[in-house]
């Protein structure tokens, strides 16, 4: 299983962005500078964070990005869901995937399954606010 690029560079995206939540946001070249991400290319995961209500600019610190809710309330599951559908470790327990011939007689399934379910389970009790301290170590 590998992870996109948007979705990484979402989550250090997002990690900037809390970080100087109580200052106010970051502009969106410094994120990309801290980050040594292209300004170009961060617009797109810029804009699907906002899609997802995850960030918004601040209209009062002139434009600058902020979070819409407190990091202790973003979860890495969030992020991620900003940018992909499902987490799925293999292909046949992704959504809409085509029905495997030997689902019925599948050895393996549950062994897949229990594994998504971690992984979920991971990304669902992660939240931003931890990643941020773990920053500031």
């Amino acid at each position: 299983m590998k992870f996109n690029t948007k979705t990484r560079y979402g989550i250090r995206t997002m990690i900037e962005i809390a970080l100087h939540d109580t200052r106010g946001g970051i502009f969106q070249k410094d994120i990309a500078q801290k980050q040594d991400i292209s300004v170009k290319y961060l617009d797109h995961i810029v804009h699907a964070l906002k899609v997802a209500g995850l960030i918004t600019r601040n209209t009062n610190n002139k434009g600058k990005y902020i979070l819409t809710k407190a990091a202790k309330n973003i979860s890495m599951y969030d992020i991620y869901r900003a940018f992909e559908n499902e987490i799925a470790v293999v292909e046949c327990l992704a959504p809409f995937a085509p029905k495997c011939d030997r689902e019925q007689d599948c050895k393996t399934l549950c062994f897949w399954s229990s594994l998504n379910t971690k992984v979920i389970e991971h990304f669902s009790t992660t939240t931003l606010f931890d990643l941020t301290q773990k920053e500031k170590i």
